[in-house]
């Protein structure tokens, strides 16, 4: 008792405050070298904390359609010193064009036949003196145009009707034929079983490159994001940021992608 009343106690003579001074500096010295242990510890729990270990692989799918639906247009154009034979005139070839259209098979419910559109036909005449020049523009006709679209799951027959309908101008009839638009109408429901596809190709790409690197094992997916889905003209690999949609082919191929993460185990 008397050696701890000792060492804590200021010696004779000394003051009080003089002598707590040094056991302040030596209590704020073990503070900071358990903070310091702490924090050592901490860190040694940090940098040896198990890297995250994933795999991101891409995968892909590919299947070849046929267009089941096409859609056609073709219009009639005739011109008339007067507005009101100019229509007339274009109504009977527009019926002509329908009975020809029916004649090869094509179904009234397959038709849709736009209004008429009006125009007029002007000339500018020029009178030039040594003074001027005077343009003046002046109504010599009209102009009317009517459209006629056919759109059928009859693909062939609509390709047919693309090239048979010039014969109307044998007829007297000025038709002008515009290239068929082709469809698939079940690509919604093939975009879905291709996503599935895809994810399974970006599996099996992925457990291929684990076996072969060795020291791991395919673990669970993490993420999966849909990149962009592009259907092409058969044969084609163009791509597009937002994905292509053709409908200028017959047959196309529809390409999808995924994007996987999988945990490493």
């Amino acid at each position: 008792m008397n050696a701890l009343a000792t060492a804590t106690s200021p010696p004779p003579g000394r003051d009080r405050a003089a002598w707590a001074f040094p056991l302040g500096l030596a209590a704020v010295a073990c503070g900071m070298i358990g903070a310091a242990h702490v924090m050592s510890s901490s860190w040694e729990r940090v940098r040896t904390k198990p890297p995250d270990r994933s795999i991101e692989v891409t995968g892909s799918a590919k299947r070849r359609i046929t267009s089941d639906l096409a859609e056609w247009s073709a219009s009639i154009t005739t011109e008339d010193a007067d507005r009101t034979a100019a229509y007339r005139l274009l109504h009977t070839q527009v019926d002509a064009t329908l009975a020809f259209l029916k004649s090869k098979g094509v179904k009234d419910a397959e038709i849709r036949v736009s209004s008429a559109s009006f125009g007029e036909l002007t000339e500018t005449e020029v009178t030039e003196t040594k003074e001027r020049r005077t343009e003046k523009t002046k109504l010599v006709g009209h102009r009317t145009t009517q459209s006629i679209t056919i759109t059928s799951g009859d693909v062939a027959l609509v390709e047919r009707m693309s090239r048979e309908v010039t014969q109307l101008l044998e007829q007297g009839i000025t038709v002008t034929s515009q290239a068929p638009a082709y469809f698939y109408t079940r690509l919604g429901e093939v975009k879905i079983e291709m996503l599935a596809e895809a994810s399974k190709d970006a599996r099996t790409r992925a457990d291929n490159m684990i076996r072969s690197a060795g020291g791991a094992t395919l673990g669970k997916l993490r993420t999966a994001d849909m990149g962009v889905i592009n259907v092409n003209p058969a044969n084609s690999t163009s791509t597009a940021w937002d994905g292509n949609n053709d409908t200028t082919s017959l047959d196309k191929d529809i390409i999808t992608i995924v994007h996987t993460t999988y945990e490493l185990r």
